[in-house]
């Protein structure tokens, strides 16, 4: 037969068994200081003990430890009570300043339990974070000589919280200081527009957006931005984010409507990875090309609600390749069409006029003599008037390239021979406003024409407009009395 155990043994059970670190302690000194800074005229007991910090320290002598419990001695790596009690400074040091303060404040008001969380040391040298909860026993409210005290470990959350403020810190970071620009926005209401066309029973996307071309536009105003990092605010010359956000508007424009459709469509086709070469402006005006790399988060693929959007500039590269692909194309020294283009729109139009072409070739007279007797800088400056004059008497689609050293040719398609004769004219008259406009030197061009009917006779009309002109070329520098072979 069981006997009955008495209250105080249940309380020795419980308190030897509990799963928590358990403290009994006597605050009765604290309670006699409490008062005595009461009468001291103390009325902000916080800022009273950030002022005297020693009073803090007398906060934590006036606990007197009557005992602990073996979840305490378990935690704290304490072989019995004594060694625990006998290395207190080694336990509660360093953090403890900020947490004795706030059980001070919440004891000064009067209340009979506090709580705060802190940092404590296990006499291993672990640092532990515990959750302190402590509450006066009840019929100890006037002396404060039993008080419990709870230590719930939180170790383990606390330094999963920090892991993970530490990786968001980190990501960021890498966001922030990317050396790409990054945005990240929500297309969950452009998803939503798509399906509602899908319902619709519209297969052809493609046919849908060109009947419907506002929709395009209705897309793009349902995008919304979330954030984006620092690079993209220098690129697109913005002050901060909301200056950009509100210049959106003036950032896609333009060539985005072509370039935003084709996203649409790989979007409706389960694209949700995409790039492409794009245009924006930044907030001056200025355009910027733009390698754009379009993803929907993997864990947004049902609702669209997070892509990321990475943009490269690379409007030098763009200029840089536009500037080849001029040079390819055009003589350096007179900015005219260069000889390998003259080749390829022969060619064109031998095969697809209109007809009739009027052929202008020009040549200039004296260059020779000119580079002999002044140098070539002189002789270049010469080519380089012919490029002026030329270049002011012809309209696209007329080409006009030099195509030797001394060498031009003007290609008219749809021109027959009253238009040819026009522009002869008309360089004639472009020649004599050069030559007022440069003083000295008088630049001089020799031209003769030939008109092609069809592709078969472009070939033979460049060679008729060549006899023409050297015949031209003959008679000038006969009435010159210049022997021609000196040229």
């Amino acid at each position: 037969m069981l006997l009955p155990v008495s209250s105080n043994t249940d309380f020795e059970h419980m308190f030897e068994i509990a799963p928590v670190s358990l403290w009994l302690e006597d605050y009765s000194d604290v309670r006699r200081l409490l008062m005595q800074w009461r009468d001291q005229g103390v009325v902000d007991v916080e800022a009273h003990l950030r002022e005297n910090r020693e009073c803090v320290r007398a906060y934590g002598a006036g606990i007197r430890l009557l005992r602990v419990n073996q979840r305490t001695l378990d935690l704290f790596a304490a072989p019995d009570q004594a060694t625990l009690e006998a290395s207190l400074d080694r336990v509660f040091r360093d953090d403890m300043y900020e947490s004795a303060i706030a059980e001070v404040q919440q004891l000064w008001s009067g209340a009979p339990e506090f709580s705060n969380q802190t940092v404590n040391y296990a006499l291993d040298g672990r640092r532990l974070d515990v959750r302190i909860r402590g509450r006066i026993l009840p019929g100890y409210e006037q002396c404060w000589s039993r008080v419990l005290v709870s230590l719930e470990d939180v170790t383990e959350q606390v330094q999963s919280r920090l892991r993970l403020q530490r990786s968001e810190e980190y990501a960021r970071g890498l966001f922030e200081h990317s050396p790409v620009s990054l945005w990240v926005e929500d297309f969950s209401a452009v998803k939503r527009l798509l399906d509602e066309v899908r319902v619709q029973g519209i297969y052809d996307f493609r046919t849908f957006l060109k009947v419907h071309p506002e929709f395009v536009q209705r897309c793009m105003r349902e995008i919304r931005v979330l954030d984006v990092n620092h690079l993209t605010l220098e690129m697109f010359g913005a002050e901060s984010k909301q200056a950009l956000l509100a210049g959106l508007d003036r950032v896609f424009r333009g060539e985005m409507h072509d370039s935003f459709s084709e996203q649409l469509i790989d979007l409706w086709d389960g694209k949700l990875f995409q790039q492409r070469e794009v245009v924006n402006y930044n907030l001056s005006g200025e355009p910027i090309h733009i390698h754009m790399q379009f993803a929907v988060l993997e864990e947004h693929r049902h609702d669209w609600g997070m892509v990321l959007l990475s943009l490269v500039d690379i409007t030098a590269r763009k200029k840089a390749e536009a500037y080849l692909e001029y040079l390819g194309k055009h003589d350096v020294l007179t900015g005219l069409r260069n000889r390998a283009y003259y080749v390829e729109e022969i060619s064109r139009l031998a095969r697809k006029g209109p007809w009739p072409v009027a052929v202008v070739a020009i040549d200039l007279n004296g260059l020779k003599a000119i580079n002999d007797e002044q140098g070539h800088t002189a002789g270049d400056a010469m080519l380089r008037r012919v490029g002026e004059v030329l270049a002011k008497a012809v309209d696209a689609p007329i080409c006009a390239a030099r195509i030797g050293g001394d060498e031009f040719c003007v290609l008219m398609p749809m021109t027959d021979a009253r238009g040819a004769q026009a522009m002869v004219d008309r360089i004639g008259s472009l020649l004599e406003l050069n030559n007022q406009f440069y003083p000295g030197q008088a630049l001089s061009l020799s031209m003769g024409v030939a008109i092609a009917q069809s592709g078969e006779q472009i070939e033979a009309a460049v060679h008729r407009a060549d006899q023409a002109m050297y015949a031209e070329k003959a008679r000038y520098y006969a009435a010159m009395g210049v022997d021609r072979r000196r040229d």
